[in-house]
Parts: C-alpha cells; structure tokens; sequence
C-alpha cells in the first residue's frame, strides 16, 4: 500500500523537520492548492507554527514501525473505539433511515489563541445581538417600525410564532445556546457562513470526538495546551437550572427543579448525541409522547404516574413542538406546550420562536441591526447577502450569479438550480436569497499514508450564563467535504474533526463532577423511568427472550430433520405444531409428517424474512428497534451485541445471493445467534441498574418465558409425543434441561419425572414453578400500592405452579397428562391477560401505536 501511493500521489518532497511525525506531514501530501487557506502549511510550503509543535510531541512509533504505519494505526484505532462506543448518525434515503457510523479523522483542527480570541469576540457579539433582536421582534417591534428588517421577510417566515408576541420568557432569557458555522477564507478571516438557533445539534458529538481523538495525541493535548470544554457543558446546565428553580418556586410545588432533554426519537438525524448528551448531562431523554400538558403545566409520564418538568432542553424544531398551535400533523411535540411556555410554567432552551433567525436573508441586514442596537460594527462579518424581496438588490446582483448561490429565504426551499434562477426569483422574489461564495480553507486529512487536503467549517457555540453575558465553548464541531463543491454536511458524505483551541494562559481543569453531591443533587440525579421508556424496556425483554426460544427451536428442528434416525410420528406432529404457532414455519405448509423436505424449506425460508411478524429476524429487528431507543440507558457493548446481531444474521443469510440458504449456512449462524443471545440475556440481567424499568424489562421477559414454556409441554403433551425417548430429549432440549434431568432421574423417563422438573421445580429457571416464583418477586416490587399490584399476582398461582406432586399421586399418564395440558392452557391465558393488564397500568400515558405483537 505504501509504494502504491509513493507512486501515484505526486507528494510535495520538500524535506521537512527532522522529528518523524514532521517529516510525515509534510513530506506525504500534496502540493498545496492555490487560492485557498492551507490550515497545515504556510504560503511558503512549510508546517504551520502549531502544527510543528503538534508533530515534535507525537512520539516515534514502536521499534519496526515507520511513522507512516503509526498514523495509520491510529486512524484504525479511531474507527475501532467509534464502533465499539456505538456512535451513529442517522442518514435519510429513499429507501428510509439507516444507521451509519459516525465518521471522525484523526487529525485535529488547530486554532492559534490569536485566531481564537477574533472568532470569540465576534461570536459574543452575535449571540448577544440574537438575544436583543428576539426580544424586541417579540416586543415593541423597533426594528420592523424604523425600517431595519422588511415585515414581509420577518412575517411571513414559518419561524415566526405569532403565538409568542408579548410572552416573556422565565428568567427573560429566550437563547440559552446558538451555534456559529464559520469558516476561513482565502485571507485567512474568519467568516460566518450561518447560524442555529432553535435547538443546535452537535454537542454530544463534540464531546466524543474530544474524548477519542485526545487520548490519540495525549502528549500534544498537554503541551499545546489545548483549552478544556467541559465548563461550557456545566455552565448551560447550571443556567438552564437556575431558571427551572425560579419556575418551580413559583409553580409553589416544593419540586426539585425537573429538567429533561427532548428529542424527536430514534430516527432523527443526530439521535446518539441526545442520548450521549443526556447521559453526561443527567438528563432524562425524552420524546413528545412522554410529556403532557395539565392545568397549563407540563409533566413527565412516567411508570409511577406524572412528574412535573419545570425545563426542557429542546432538540425539537420550534414548529413541530405543539400540534395544537404549530403543525397539526406533528408526532414529535406536546400539545399545549405553547400555552405552558406563555403561563411561564417551564422554561426551553431554546424558547419557542427563534427559527427565523436562521434564514440566510437575516444576514443582509445584520450589520444595520447590530449599529442600531449596539453601536457598534459586526466583528465577525458575514457572507454578501441579498434578499431578493428588495428590487433594488435583486437588480444589483441578478446579472452576477455566476459566482454566487441562490438559497431559499424560508425553511424546506433549497437552492435554486443553475437553470432556472432568474425564473425562480421572479415568480416570488421574497423566498430568495443571494449569497457570495467562499472557498473554505483546507483542513488535513490523513488516512492510507498520506495528507489530503479538504473544505472545512467549524461549528462554534455560544453559551449564555444567566447573568447577562455569553461564553463560547473553546473548539467546536469541525466538518469537512470530500470536495470543493461538495457540503459539510455529515448527510452527504462529510466528515468531522475535533477541534483544540490552543491557550497561552491556564487550561481549565472544570470537570462536570462537582467537588460535593448535596441532597438536592442525589434527589435530581434519580432518573425516572417514563411510560414510553419502560414500555421499550417490557419489550426488549420479551423480544429477547422470544428470539431466544425461536433460535432454540429452529435449531432443534432443523437438527431433528438433518437426522438420519427415524423419529415418532407424534414427535414430529408435536413439533410441526409447536414450529407453525410459534411463527417458525407458515400456516398451511406441509407437516414433517406430510413432507419434512418442505417444511425444511419453509423453515430455512422464513428465518430471515424481516416482513414475518413472527420470524427470528423480524423479532431481531423489533429487539433492535427497542434498544434503539434506549440509548441512553444501554451500555455501548449491551446496544453494539443487540445491532451486531441483526447485521451478522442478515449477512449470513443474504450471502445465498437471493437463493434459498443451506442448512450448512443456517445452522451456524444460528448457533452464533445463541451465543450472541446469551450475552445480550447476561447484560440485561447482570449489568442494568435494578430499577422500575429493569423491573418492567423482567416482567416482560418473564411473561414471554411463561407463554413459551407452556406452548413447549402443550403441544408435546397433546401430540403425545412424550410417550417415545425422542419426544423426551427433544422437549428437554428446548426447555434447556437435559443436563439436569439425566443427573436427576438418569434412564427414567416417565412423565411424572418431566412434571416435577418442568413444571414443579421453582429452582429450574425454566420451570413453570420456576418462572411463576420470580414473576410473583417481580410484580410485587413494581412501582404501586399494595392494592394495584395485588390484581397484577392475582392472576397467577398464588405458590408453586398451581398443580403440585401431591395432586397427582396415584395418577396415571393419562390423568396427568391431562391435569398438565389444563394447567398449561390456564397459565398461558394468564400471560397473555397479565401482559394486557402490566401495559394499561404503566404504558397507557405513552403516546404513539401499541406494541401487541
């Protein structure tokens, strides 16, 4: 690989440093691109000052390894811990949403503590400027009355919520954060490209991308004394705190201030983030069906009824946040939310009503603002703009497009395309804006040996403090194009970098761990376990261990057809029954009595057919959905074994290339789906906190296990297939309990033994009696009085299995097998209404469709 790029890559060899990971850099890239900023080299071809002393802290590799292999090495390390900690954004498709990894190079981007301090003065200006220009478009107006801002361009923007004219915010404070997408241009200034102000994404992201890429270069980080950015994290919860306290002395509700995070759900573009953002920040991640509006104040759903929620740190755009009043087809917002938020009664970071800052047409007429309402000139300045709405700047710059964009003025309108801009802008000159363009300055990239250069942007945020003044968060979210028309954005193909900040004076040591937990603290940090949350967790423990009981079934079927003995007619009637109920094989098909060749085929078939609501693979997916949206609560390994599974099943059985797979394909990855499941059994039992939710997730695994292990002994039992010594072994098989039987009872084999260990045994995990013991514990430490959780027992055996030994002494197999058919038919019924029962009293506040398969 090395040779074939010393080869094809016209390298730029002038000698560089001496130290090997200088003379890495800048021997093995290309020659620089003229026109443009190169943040790596200066004009004269050498490393930059930072970037030298970046190169002489990286030590020299291990003996036998060149520098080259190192940071390749690196860069590998870098994909490994990214797919280990699970990070991912959603890309969208025609074809839906698709989890992909997150993409992060190694190289960080360096800013020089001169260059900062520019970007920080004219970020401060501008989020202060945000502020001021809400508080008076939702107030007197001055700007709209003195001629400073267009009404057509401020009116008719859907980011303008006429709902919130004269609605003060708790605390006065509307922007909590703002987020800057800068870059620098061929000058070397920094440029504003655009701004986010309804809930900016990326900040969980920035703070994976510092903790990886810091423990690449640790030496580096030290000494180039990169600035830390966990107090800016602090310091917007501590603000969003201070502002929920003043709400809930109010709401005179003795509540510890309630703060969650919302988030549209599963499938937004940058879900990981709000889960790993809530997790840093002790936050509850909620979606809009967990939230409830009651009494002009909003509550939180949860398993123990409703809590109330005095702030929200809203990863919702502003007009899907309340179908009552904004969008009515929104699924992802609260009804009655913008009346919460005009009662005062909960504080948003951001407020509701800020989108339209965010148009490109805003920034023509910023620097007028800014003098009117501060005095002063825009310190970071921004792209040319002309809003085409005004004739006169439309007449300006319409014979001069070629060197320019043409971007919509409103949300969802795009860029206009080459051909059709001139018609496009006078059908309706209002929705189009004119901007100049810039050549983004290139950032390194290393990867297969070499440095290529390409188009960056940097997302800096800005972080109020309550008391009037703005922080930026030393660094950023750092995104590249793979090219010079392409964008930044991690949708279509960009990539992103850590960003250091270098200091000249002292590196703050902040750490979000506070020096001393007060009570208040310990109460906050009790997260409650919502209605939608513990309805996930309920069926992540019954997609387990329903995928459980189908791979061992699937399993021993495929095994007993692949067998050259001959098996007893009602051991394969028992087990054609058991396969087709269990959704193994579909209705109709031949039994192994009529044609086993079929029904293998019908078998090996269905496994993979994620469209079967009943097959290992559909369950697979559904297992996935569920822990997809419990990425808060999973570990990185519990969620990476539960996709892992999914993926490698899929691969497995997609690699027959459209034909039907073997049998020498299926079964071993079968027999790895059960060792996978095994692990994913372990970490839900041994490695989750034994909370309401764990509980939830117990009691559904528990149900499913129930249902399951009385379908197994049913249909055996009705088939009368226990009657043969392959009946016996095949239904201990499934049970998992060959090993103790045969210890227990040796060569016997009557069908009293089977009862006392399949279904009498409470210490058999797999026994009636067994399941029965620990759903009873379960129900009973679920959250509720006495009185609630008494119906929940009543269904089931008040002790044992509800048939014990002594019931059937002097019973003969007939009698017995009769008294077991019974008791499994009742005890299936009481799953079933016991599953009904656990969803109407702790799932029922969840909004959205039902999960009943």
């Amino acid at each position: 690989m090395q040779q074939q790029f010393q080869g094809s890559f016209p390298f730029d060899r002038t000698p560089g440093p001496g130290h090997p990971a200088a003379h890495a850099l800048a021997s093995r890239v290309l020659p620089a691109e003229a026109g443009v900023w190169d943040e790596l080299r200066d004009g004269q071809g050498a490393l930059r000052a930072a970037w030298q002393r970046f190169a002489q802290t990286v030590p020299a590799p291990a003996s036998g390894l060149e520098m080259v292999q190192d940071l390749d090495r690196r860069v590998e390390q870098v994909g490994q811990r990214i797919a280990l900690d699970g990070v991912t954004h959603n890309v969208f498709a025609d074809g839906g949403v698709a989890s992909r990894p997150w993409s992060l190079e190694l190289l960080p981007l360096l800013i020089e503590p001169a260059d900062w301090a520019q970007i920080e003065a004219g970020v401060v200006q501008r989020a202060e400027l945000q502020e001021r220009v809400l508080a008076d478009l939702y107030g007197p107006q001055r700007l709209l009355h003195e001629g400073l801002l267009p009404p057509s361009l401020l009116l008719r923007h859907p980011g303008w919520l006429r709902p919130m004219r004269g609605v003060a915010p708790p605390g006065g404070l509307r922007l909590f954060i703002v987020a800057f997408d800068i870059a620098r241009g061929p000058d070397g200034r920094w440029w504003l490209m655009s701004q986010r102000t309804q809930g900016p994404s990326g900040l969980g992201y920035v703070l994976h991308n510092r903790l990886v890429i810091s423990r690449q270069f640790p030496d580096a980080f030290r000494d180039l004394r990169v600035q830390h950015i966990a107090s800016s994290y602090r310091r917007l919860l501590d603000t969003l705190e201070i502002t929920a306290r003043q709400v809930s002395r109010q709401a005179r509700d003795g509540e510890t201030p309630r703060i969650v995070l919302l988030t549209p759900g599963p499938y937004a573009e940058t879900y990981f983030e709000h889960a790993y953002l809530a997790r840093y920040l002790g936050l509850p991640l909620v979606e809009g069906g967990d939230l409830t509006v009651r009494g002009e104040r909003l509550f939180l759903r949860t398993v123990e009824g409703l809590e109330p929620v005095h702030g929200l740190l809203r990863r919702v755009d502003d007009d899907w946040c309340d179908p009552l009043e904004l969008r009515p087809d929104s699924a992802l917002g609260v009804p009655g939310l913008i009346q919460a938020a005009r009662a005062g009664t909960v504080v948003m970071a951001n407020a509701l009503g800020s989108a339209f800052l965010e148009s490109p047409a805003i920034q023509g007429f910023m620097p007028g603002i800014a003098e009117r309402l501060t005095g002063a000139q825009l310190l970071l300045p921004s792209l040319p703009t002309w809003w085409c709405g005004e004739p006169a700047a439309w007449a300006d710059v319409r014979g001069g497009l070629h060197d320019k964009i043409v971007r919509s003025t409103f949300p969802r309108g795009g860029l206009a395309s080459q051909v059709g801009q001139a018609a496009a802008v006078a059908e309706d000159p209002d929705a189009w804006t004119v901007q100049g363009r810039l050549r983004y300055s290139r950032a390194p990239i290393w990867g297969n040996g070499a440095v290529t250069a390409r188009p960056s942007m940097v997302r800096v945020y800005a972080i109020a403090d309550g008391g009037g003044r703005w922080h930026v968060l030393p660094g950023g979210m750092t995104r590249v194009a793979q090219r010079e028309e392409g964008s930044v954005s991690m949708q279509r193909g960009g990539t992103s970098l850590d960003t250091w900040v270098l200091t000249e004076g002292a590196v703050d040591s902040f750490s979000m761990l506070p020096q001393r937990l007060q009570v208040d603290d310990i109460v906050q940090r009790r997260r409650p376990v919502s209605s939608r949350t513990g309805e996930n967790l309920f069926w992540l423990g019954r997609y387990t261990e329903r995928t459980e009981q189908l791979v061992r079934l699937a399993r021993a079927t495929l095994t007993l057809i692949d067998a050259d003995t001959d098996v007893p007619p009602a051991v394969l009637q028992a087990l054609s029954t058991l396969a087709i109920s269990a959704g193994l094989a579909p209705p109709g098909v031949p039994t192994l009595l009529q044609s086993s060749h079929l029904f293998e085929r019908a078998v090996l078939a269905g496994l993979g057919d994620e469209t079967g609501a009943t097959s290992a693979a559909y369950n697979l997916a559904a297992l996935e959905r569920a822990g997809m949206a419990l990425r808060e609560r999973l570990s990185s390994e519990h969620w990476g074994l539960i996709a892992a599974m999914r993926e490698g099943f899929q691969h497995t059985l997609r690699s027959a290339h459209g034909e039907l797979p073997t049998l020498a394909q299926v079964m071993p990855a079968l027999d790895r789906l059960a060792l996978e499941l095994a692990a994913v059994t372990g970490a839900q039992s041994d490695r989750m906190t034994r909370d309401h939710g764990w509980r939830l997730l117990t009691v559904g695994r528990l149900i499913e296990r129930l249902g399951g292990v009385c379908a197994r002994l049913e249909a055996f039992v009705a088939a009368g297939a226990l009657a043969s010594a392959a009946g016996i072994d095949l239904l201990l098989e499934l049970f998992d309990s060959v090993i103790t039987f045969r210890a227990r009872y040796q060569r016997h084999e009557d069908l009293l033994a089977l009862a006392d260990l399949l279904v009498f045994d409470s210490a058999n995990p797999r026994a009636f009696a067994g399941v029965l013991r620990r759903l009873r514990t379960e129900i009973g430490k679920l959250p509720g009085l006495p009185e609630v959780l008494q119906p929940l027992r009543a269904l089931l055996p008040a002790e044992g299995a509800g048939l014990t030994l002594e019931d059937l002494r002097d019973a003969d197999d007939a009698e017995i097998a009769r008294a077991l058919l019974a008791l499994a038919h009742d005890l299936r019924g009481a799953a079933v209404a016991l599953a009904e029962r656990v969803g109407e009293r702790y799932f029922t506040l969840a909004q959205g469709m039902d999960q009943r398969v």
